[in-house]
């Protein structure tokens, strides 16, 4: 689970419901999904669906990545 928007690279909470992901984990914030052309993946075309939350139990024993990404590029796919 990433910690970020790829696109803005906005904090992104591991509850927070409106994020999106595609098949490839690629991770976006709800304003940047809605800028995408057909609502679909920049990096890979794919189709974008909500990410699983994580609850803060599970977060304890099970932390999300501490790894960012991030793809300024995003914005030419808009």
């Amino acid at each position: 689970m990433r910690p970020n928007c790829e696109c803005c690279d906005r904090d992104l909470s591991p509850e927070d419901t409106s994020v999106s992901i595609c098949s490839f984990e690629c991770t976006w914030c709800a304003d940047c999904v809605a800028t995408f052309r057909g609502g679909r993946c920049p990096n890979c075309g794919g189709d974008l669906t909500p990410r699983p939350t994580r609850s803060a139990e599970k977060c304890a024993s099970n932390p999300v990545s501490t790894v960012r990404v991030h793809n300024p590029d995003c914005l030419s796919a808009r």
